[in-house]
């Protein structure tokens, strides 16, 4: 049997762990959370919530990571990989040809205010989308037509959205997707606690609410940024209406 090896290329506070929820339901499915964020941790000396419980229970080298896990043994035909674009620092990237790559993105003017609660005031790098711009030039440039999901329209109509992605990746849809218990995963990372907190809380996609509040200034520098890589990126997302 051959895996399909599906990795989750998102920004941080996209709704990726809701996204490795619904893969987790499928009955052909394995999830991983995160292979590769220890060796971003020891790499770049970023201090996230939980970095020496992170450290300490993942594997560091990276060239391990990719032959060991992201390439590793499979007994399911699906192996569905949540992976953060910012993770992809000082790696060899050939592995992305056998890998399925998927993006998944969010309007920066939602998603940074969500990642300032978390780490504080972030800069374009620790948002992913110019990586993952990047990502999309050098995933066509091997010949990949990468599905690219927006978290707004996922959250719009999420049977749809998901049915076109299952149907992208050549696997079947299955209903079970958009449900699942509350309380977490087996498959969570140690840093499940400072990030997760909203998803352990829900049973399903949530519905999606448009932000009442008002942008902070001291984030319109960073949105700037990262509004440009977003808006290439958004041209070719799923879209939810039928």
């Amino acid at each position: 049997m051959q895996t399909k090896r599906v990795c989750l290329w998102s920004g941080p506070r996209n709704i990726s762990t809701a996204l490795m929820y619904a893969f987790a339901q499928r009955s052909d499915t394995e999830v991983i959370d995160e292979p590769l964020y220890a060796h971003y941790l020891h790499t770049t000396g970023a201090m996230h919530p939980g970095r020496d419980a992170v450290i300490s229970s993942m594997e560091t080298d990276v060239d391990a990571v990719i032959r060991d896990v992201i390439l590793g043994a499979c007994a399911k035909p699906v192996l569905f990989m949540k992976q953060m674009a910012h993770h992809l620092v000082n790696i060899d990237r050939s592995f992305l040809q056998e890998t399925v790559n998927v993006l998944l993105i969010r309007d920066p003017k939602e998603m940074l205010p969500s990642l300032t609660k978390v780490i504080g005031i972030p800069t374009l790098k620790d948002t992913g989308l110019k990586i993952q711009a990047d990502l999309l030039t050098e995933l066509r440039q091997i010949g990949q037509i990468p599905p690219i999901l927006d978290a707004k329209e996922l959250l719009l109509n999420p049977k749809h959205v998901l049915s076109i992605l299952c149907s992208q990746l050549d696997i079947p849809f299955e209903e079970d997707m958009l449900s699942w218990k509350s309380g977490g995963h087996p498959s969570d990372g140690v840093w499940a606690p400072h990030w997760y907190e909203n998803v352990h809380r829900s049973v399903g996609f949530v519905p999606y609410k448009p932000k009442s509040e008002p942008f902070p200034t001291e984030l319109e520098g960073v949105l700037s940024e990262c509004l440009p890589h977003y808006e290439i990126l958004r041209a070719d997302a799923i879209c939810s209406v039928r």
